[in-house]
């Protein structure tokens, strides 16, 4: 019976002195002090997508090195479920143009006056033949949704030699 009492009066004396613990540079909990409100900065950055670091082998990315396609042959706007696809066909200058692409004119992609303006590039490297219209035809697309195409009345796409233009 004296044994446990004592124990029990070591126990009690051992526990309250964790009080002071808490407080003192002794206790590891407390060597870097307590948290602090700091003002952030929001950023738009979505945790899903890593962030983009440079290697050392990686090689920098390539200007694009496309010029205007010649002749445009056609415009077509699909309408598709929640936006529209807007397709151009073109006529190279030359056979073995590649890399196609619907390059936006107007800043943002937002219309200007109702009008979108997209330029129709191709790379086309030189020292191919000219050939028959036919071997040199490409076709370029681009989705746009609903949302974006709300204040269009107008599409264009615009060419080395003509521009054609799609209203509502």
């Amino acid at each position: 019976m004296k044994k446990t009492i004592g124990l029990l009066l070591i126990a009690t004396l051992t526990l309250s002195a964790c009080g002071r613990v808490r407080d003192s540079a002794i206790n590891p909990f407390n060597w870097f002090g307590g948290s602090e409100t700091v003002e952030t900065t929001a950023e738009e950055v979505n945790p899903l997508i890593p962030q983009e670091r440079e290697s050392l082998l990686r090689r920098p990315e390539a200007e694009y090195a496309g010029t205007l396609v010649a002749d445009l042959t056609t415009l077509k706007i699909e309408r598709v479920a929640g936006g529209a696809i807007i397709r151009v066909k073109g006529i190279a200058s030359t056979q073995g143009a590649f890399d196609v692409r619907m390059e936006p004119e107007n800043e943002d992609q937002e219309p200007v006056k109702g009008v979108l303006t997209y330029t129709l590039l191709a790379v086309q490297p030189p020292g191919f033949r000219q050939g028959p219209a036919q071997s040199r035809e490409i076709t370029a697309a681009v989705f746009r949704t609903d949302q974006e195409l709300a204040n269009v009345r107008t599409i264009r796409v615009v060419g080395a030699n003509k521009t054609l233009q799609s209203r509502r």
